[in-house]
């Protein structure tokens, strides 16, 4: 049964712990749960409370959150916004746009330290310095299909580093064979 406590994060724990906790949290909500809705909006949740107990610059986070793929056919493939935590996002996002669009585009990890230093960066929200988007992908190789990104913005510049990328590549696989996408 799901409960609220699975948001809690104990003061004082690593960021490493944070994640560990997150992805052991994730797996136990997946449990009999494949809708990505659900999936996505739980994630989310953990995500901003994970951050939010951790010392700076992960407690500036300042957005959380998914696009997944629009599955309304258009001239080419965008992503449109999913479950998150912040402020109101932008809706869309053309594949090759932006942070996230980049990310969506090579199937790979962007880790942005100044998200002004970005070319073509969107600025949903001017509070955001720093960014990093990682791509959710399904299928192997030449199949491999990009379903979702994760998204996450901070409000500090330099606000993510490996063990960022690390745990939340973890995440991005758990997630794309958590769900029917």
């Amino acid at each position: 049964m799901v409960h609220a406590d699975a948001s809690n994060f104990a003061a004082g724990v690593t960021k490493e712990e944070a994640y560990e906790q997150v992805l052991l949290q994730a797996e136990g909500l997946f449990d009999g749960q494949r809708n990505w809705v659900c999936n996505l909006a739980n994630t989310a949740s953990l995500l901003w409370h994970a951050y939010k107990s951790l010392p700076s610059p992960s407690s500036q986070v300042n957005w959380a959150g998914f696009y997944t793929l629009d599955p309304k056919p258009t001239g080419k493939p965008q992503l449109i916004l999913g479950p998150f935590q912040g402020k109101v996002a932008c809706q869309t996002i053309v594949f090759g746009r932006g942070v996230c669009g980049a990310a969506a585009l090579t199937q790979t990890t962007q880790l942005v330290p100044d998200v002004e230093a970005f070319p073509g960066h969107i600025a949903c929200d001017g509070d955001s310095k720093s960014e990093i988007v990682v791509p959710i992908t399904i299928g192997e190789g030449e199949a491999s299909k990009v379903v979702a990104i994760i998204d996450i913005d901070c409000a500090e510049l330099n606000g993510f580093d490996e063990v960022d990328k690390k745990y939340l590549e973890q995440l991005a696989a758990l997630l794309g064979r958590s769900c029917d996408w």
